[in-house]
C-alpha cells in the first residue's frame, strides 16, 4: 500500500523547480521518448494489422479460396458442399498482341453461368457484360490502360500451344473481344489475368476437360487449414492448394517485418526508459537533503525507496499512455493523414503500384496495444528499481552532515 505521506512526496518531487533545469530537461526528454516510441509502435503494427488483413480480403475476395487439380486420374466433379460454394475451371498462360503492345497473361477459363456468380462480377467497379461467350474476354481495368483498349475492342491472343501448318508448328492465335472491365483492387491482380469462356479456352489451349479443377469458395476462409484436411480427405488423390499456399512467401514475410519491427521499435522505448536512471539518479543527488530529513522523522528506507520508484513509474505510466492515446488517433486517421501531406507537399506516399493497395489500411487491435503498453510499463518498472534502491540506502547521518 502507498501511503499519504508517500503520495505527497512523490507529487513534490515530480514537480518542477527553477534549479531543477537540468532535470526537467531529462524527464521530458524521457517523456516524449517513451510516448513516440509507444506510438510509433502502435501505429506501425496497426498499418501492418491492416495490410494483413487487406491483402487477406482481396486475394481471399477475388480468388478461389481453394483448388483442387487432378492427379493421376480425372476429378469427380461432386455438385454440392455444405461447407463451400465450388465451380469447374481451367487456366493457361498466354501473350495479348495489340497494335505496339504485348503483354504476357494468365487466362482463366470459366463457363457463362459460373463466371456470373464470381465475386469479382458483384463488384460495383465492374463494369461491361457478364455474359461470357466463345471468343470474348473479361480483361482488368490496368491491363486496359496498358493496351489502350476499351469494351468493344478487338485484341489479338496468342497461345503457346502450337497448330500445324504448311510451314510446320506455329503458335495458335485467335481474336477476342472485349466485353467488361473489372477492377479487383490488387493492381497485379488488374494487370495479369483475364477471363474467357471455359470451352474456349480449353479448345484454344489444346485441354480436355480431364484437365480441369475445381475451385472452392468457403463462407469463412480464414479458417483455410481445417478446410483443406477436409478437400484431402474427400480427394485423396488429387493436389489441393488453399489462397494461403499459394501466397505463403508472402504472409511469410510479412509476419518476419511485424516482429522485427516490433523489436526494432520496441528498442526506442528501451532506450528513452534508461533517461529514466539518469533523471532519477539525479533527482537523488538533488534531493539528498530532503531523503536525510525524511529518514531523521522516522520514514523507512523502504518508503524512501516506494517514493522514488514511484516517481520513475508515474512518468513512463503517463508517457506510455499519452503514446497510446497518440497511436491510437493516428492510427484510425492515418489514411486522412496520408492524403494531407501528399497534398500539401505533392509527393505520393504509399503508391498502389509498390504496395498493391490502393489506400493505407490500418487496423487497430486491442490486444496488440495492451502488450505494447505493459511492456513499455515494465521497462519503465525495471529501470526505476535501482535509482530507488540507491536512494533508500543512503546513509542519514552523513547526508545532513554534507548538505
Amino acid at each position: 500500500m502507498i501511503s499519504q505521506l508517500e503520495r505527497e512526496v512523490t507529487f513534490r518531487f515530480l514537480k518542477t523547480r527553477k534549479n531543477d533545469g537540468f532535470l526537467n530537461i531529462i524527464s521530458i526528454f524521457s517523456f516524449i521518448g517513451i510516448s513516440l516510441g509507444v506510438a510509433v509502435l502502435i501505429i506501425v503494427m496497426s498499418v501492418m494489422n491492416g495490410f494483413r488483413t487487406e491483402l487477406i480480403s482481396k486475394i481471399v475476395g477475388f480468388n478461389a479460396h481453394a483448388v483442387v487439380q487432378p492427379g493421376n486420374k480425372p476429378l469427380e466433379y461432386i455438385q454440392d458442399f455444405d461447407f463451400a460454394k465450388n465451380i469447374v475451371s481451367n487456366d493457361g498462360e498466354a501473350v495479348i498482341l495489340n497494335k505496339d503492345n504485348t503483354k504476357g497473361v494468365f487466362l482463366k477459363g470459366y463457363q457463362e453461368s459460373d463466371f456470373k456468380n464470381l465475386q469479382i462480377i458483384k463488384n460495383e467497379e465492374f463494369f461491361g457484360s457478364k455474359n461470357l461467350k466463345d471468343n470474348t474476354i473479361s480483361i482488368g481495368k490496368t491491363l486496359s490502360f496498358n493496351l489502350n483498349v476499351d469494351i468493344g475492342d478487338i485484341i489479338t491472343v496468342m497461345s503457346p500451344a502450337g497448330i500445324q501448318t504448311l510451314v510446320g508448328n506455329l503458335p495458335k492465335q485467335e481474336n477476342f473481344k472485349v466485353v467488361s472491365i473489372f477492377d479487383s483492387g490488387l493492381s497485379d491482380f488488374n494487370e495479369n489475368i483475364a477471363y474467357i469462356n471455359l470451352e474456349t479456352l480449353e479448345s484454344f489451349f489444346n485441354k480436355n476437360k480431364d484437365d480441369r479443377f475445381i475451385e472452392f469458395y468457403f463462407k469463412d476462409p480464414k479458417n483455410i487449414e481445417i478446410h483443406k484436411k477436409n478437400l484431402i480427405a474427400l480427394f485423396p488423390d488429387a493436389m489441393v492448394y488453399t489462397w494461403s499456399d499459394m501466397n505463403k512467401s508472402l504472409f511469410s514475410a510479412l509476419k518476419v517485418e511485424r516482429n522485427v519491427m516490433f523489436i526494432i521499435l520496441f528498442l526506442i522505448i528501451i532506450v528513452a526508459a534508461f533517461n529514466i536512471i539518469s533523471g532519477l539518479t539525479i533527482l537523488v543527488k538533488n534531493k539528498t537533503r530532503e531523503i536525510g530529513i525524511l529518514k531523521s522523522i522516522g520514514v523507512s528506507s523502504k518508503s524512501i525507496k516506494k517514493i522514488f520508484f514511484l516517481v520513475g513509474f508515474s512518468i513512463g505510466t503517463s508517457a506510455t499512455l499519452f503514446g497510446v492515446f497518440v497511436g491510437t488517433i493516428f492510427s484510425i486517421y492515418v489514411e486522412n493523414i496520408r492524403q494531407f501531406i501528399s497534398n500539401i507537399f505533392g509527393i505520393s506516399l504509399f503508391p498502389e503500384d509498390i504496395y498493391i493497395l490502393n489506400s493505407m489500411p490500418s487496423e487497430i487491435n486491442i490486444n496488440s496495444i495492451i502488450i505494447i503498453a505493459l511492456c513499455s510499463i515494465i521497462a519503465t518498472i525495471l529501470v526505476s528499481i535501482y535509482p530507488a534502491s540507491k536512494a533508500s540506502s543512503l546513509d542519514t547521518v552523513k547526508t545532513l552532515k554534507y548538505e
